[in-house]
């Protein structure tokens, strides 16, 4: 192959060749930069970062890599991690001061958790379920015997899976003698502690749930920390499809509310802005574009495809498009209890017709012509 069967900065009659030096396969996965529509204008800061990108802590039983603001600096409203364990192994018993939300991408695990009153859970979770534990509240996980990759998500940009609260690193950290004391064990019996954290370490698969059960005797957690989000109905339009898991639904899940979007092929997921927090997104399969108005006349185009992550600041309207054959699939995160979006066409829909022809230069019977309902993907 030659440079002349390179992708090229140019558009129409601007722009010209590069010749290099050039990583040639980034420039195919980012037409919308290389080469970015004549609708982009001005500075936006970057709003992606793939997991492609991140690096990977390697450990015996899985690993695990992370996107914060060190990675994506725009990203201060949440943070998230990909994570993966071999069948049986522990993601340890930790707890940290952020919440946690959860998306099971393929596999399964069990997850279990205490709360401060000592109600207790236990459950297994499947592709395509969901988890949340409370900020503080102590909890683990641990693959069933097909493994288990998931994805986490915390309500704060800043936070790093790196510095949990892990009991073997506090145990580590607390003298033989207060241990013996708190637990009523002898220093023959510490012998074998950990000397530092474990984190992610290997074991087996772990039995039946109905005989891994423990009952508590103040009872179970009032509301349960899971939900299936693939077994929920999905809201259908002409394009695609959209389920949202939020506090309605889902109420558990006080901190972090989602919505799993799925853009058939030439599908759109419309002009729209979010208002009331920023939007973190996890793009699971297909690839696409994704154009976002900052207001002041400034606008970017980006390209994703899975495995990545994207950000969307807080009112900044955007669009998704799906540009493959196959279903664009994505999920957006908030760190709200409850979705909520502004539909550009809901609004301009159900106002007099005539402001905005007015505004836009357009025969009013086309703003009549707009549906009042929103449809959130359109073909």
């Amino acid at each position: 192959m030659t440079s002349n069967d390179f992708p090229q900065p140019v558009r129409g009659a601007a722009g010209g060749r590069d010749v290099g030096p050039r990583d040639v396969t980034r420039d195919r996965e980012n037409p919308d930069l290389l080469a970015p529509p004549a609708t982009d204008a001005g500075t936006v800061p970057n709003l992606k970062f793939s997991f492609s990108d991140a690096h990977t802590r390697v450990e015996r039983g899985g690993w695990t890599r992370e996107i914060t603001r060190r990675e994506l600096p725009i990203a201060t409203e949440l943070a998230g991690v990909d994570m993966s364990l071999e069948p049986g192994a522990y993601r340890e018993l930790h707890w940290h001061k952020q919440a946690e939300w959860a998306y099971v991408i393929s596999g399964s695990c069990r997850i279990g958790a205490v709360d401060q009153e000592g109600r207790n859970f236990l459950d297994d979770v499947r592709q395509g379920d969901l988890w949340f534990f409370p900020h503080g509240i102590p909890h683990h996980i641990q693959a069933l015997d097909e493994g288990v990759e998931f994805l986490l998500v915390f309500d704060d940009g800043s936070f790093s899976e790196n510095s949990t609260f892990l009991i073997s690193d506090f145990f580590a950290h607390t003298p033989r003698s207060v241990l013996a004391k708190n637990f009523g064990w002898t220093e023959a019996q510490m012998a074998t502690l950990p000397e530092r954290e474990k984190y992610i370490f290997a074991g087996e698969v772990p039995p039946p749930l109905d005989r891994d059960r423990v009952v508590s005797p103040t009872g179970d957690v009032p509301r349960s920390f899971k939900h299936r989000l693939l077994a929920q109905a999905p809201e259908r339009f002409p394009g695609g499809t959209v389920r949202i898991a939020d506090a309605a639904n889902f109420a558990a899940s006080t901190a972090i509310c989602a919505a799993l979007v799925e853009i058939e092929p030439g599908g759109l997921r419309e002009l729209h802005w979010h208002p009331t927090d920023d939007e973190w997104q996890y793009w699971l399969s297909g690839h696409g574009r994704m154009g976002v108005f900052a207001s002041g006349g400034v606008a970017r185009t980006f390209d994703f495809r899975a495995g990545d992550v994207g950000y969307v600041p807080f009112a900044y309207g955007h669009y998704i498009e799906n540009l493959g054959d196959e279903p664009l699939v994505f999920l957006e995160m908030f760190r709200k209890p409850r979705f909520a979006d502004i539909s550009l066409a809901q609004w301009m829909a159900n106002l007099p017709p005539e402001i905005s022809a007015a505004t836009l230069n357009l025969p009013r019977e086309m703003i009549e012509a707009l549906p009042r309902e929103k449809r959130p993907v359109v073909r």
